[in-house]
């Protein structure tokens, strides 16, 4: 009977314990937040994340009554700040954003990282994205993808293509093309974008797969050649030209989005709180004609079809970097 009874005073103990402990969550995330937000910018300042991270984070302390702190943790390629907000504590108040390569290539590209993407975090929103151009050199004899196939099946190993370094969005939509148009390219890796659009434009290689808002000016002033993009969707900024899905490469997409991620356990409230005042801010005019201007599309999404992204492009890079043999150096 006693032994019953310590059970029973055991249960109704740990019971109330717990009410407790989700009572004072609830009240934490009502109150969220009391004090200011750390932002993980895998990323030096001056690049693309970097200005996201820039034009949003006003927005959000203004609407949310809290700071918003960016914090530049460049190196490792981008595995530092994605390590420090694996291993945070899962209070709303350490957040990344996060480009899309290091979460869906870095896990294939570099062996015994200290996290794992799929289980160490969750996904709030996408924010924006951009997508890439097939450019050619204007003396290479091609004016359509299905011309420029049939031209490096005709030259294996012939055509050379640039890019800023191996494992990045330039270098890896090239092995796709590779991959799925059964050609032979070489890949000629440069330190960063300008020097690998300067190769292109001088003639020193054939091909780059390059930014929306590099290719651009040069494209229109017939400095380079292009073929398509890469985005599921046209361009809002070269409407005229194809995709490369349209091309005849069905479910070709190569986009380089930049989104916000949380530690696992984050709870439901706050995601959710997360998730309302990003779009709001994205909603805003002055932050869609202040993404355009640096040749990004607002683009959002929910926690799940985040996740679900974050997921499928995993797959595929890593079909493409074990096809391709691409090793970090």
């Amino acid at each position: 009977m006693g032994d019953a009874l310590t059970r029973v005073r055991r249960t109704i103990v740990k019971g109330l314990v717990i009410a407790g402990m989700t009572t004072a969550l609830c009240a934490a995330a009502a109150d969220y937040p009391l004090r200011p937000i750390r932002l993980l910018v895998p990323f030096p300042p001056g690049g693309s994340v970097d200005t996201v991270s820039r034009i949003v984070t006003p927005k959000l302390a203004e609407s949310m009554g809290q700071q918003w702190v960016v914090d530049n943790r460049g190196g490792a390629a981008g595995n530092i700040a994605v390590e420090i907000v694996a291993k945070a504590a899962p209070d709303g108040y350490t957040a990344l954003l996060a480009h899309s390569t290091i979460m869906t290539v870095n896990p294939s590209l570099y062996k015994n990282l200290p996290f794992d993407v799929l289980r160490d975090f969750q996904a709030v929103t996408l924010i924006a994205a951009t997508q890439y151009v097939l450019v050619l050199h204007p003396s290479v004899p091609a004016n359509t993808v299905k011309e420029f196939i049939a031209l490096a099946k005709a030259k294996p190993g012939q055509l050379n293509y640039s890019s800023s370094g191996v494992g990045n969005p330039m270098h890896l939509a090239a092995e796709l093309l590779k991959m799925r148009g059964g050609i032979d390219l070489v890949h000629v890796p440069y330190k960063g974008g300008a020097p690998a659009a300067a190769a292109v434009l001088g003639g020193e290689v054939q091909l780059l797969f390059g930014s929306v808002a590099m290719t651009m000016p040069q494209i229109r002033a017939g400095k380079l050649k292009a073929l398509a993009t890469t985005g599921p969707k046209r361009s809002p900024v070269a409407p005229g030209l194809p995709t490369l899905d349209e091309s005849g490469f069905p479910g070709f997409n190569v986009t380089s989005s930049v989104g916000l991620l949380v530690p696992a356990k984050t709870g439901g409230a706050i995601i959710k709180r997360l998730h309302r005042e990003v779009l709001a801010v994205l909603r805003l005019a002055d932050v869609q004609n202040a993404m355009g201007r640096q040749g990004l599309e607002v683009i959002t999404s929910n926690p799940a079809e985040f996740a679900a992204q974050i997921k499928n492009e995993t797959k595929v890079w890593s079909d493409v970097i074990k096809t391709g043999g691409i090793r970090t150096e």
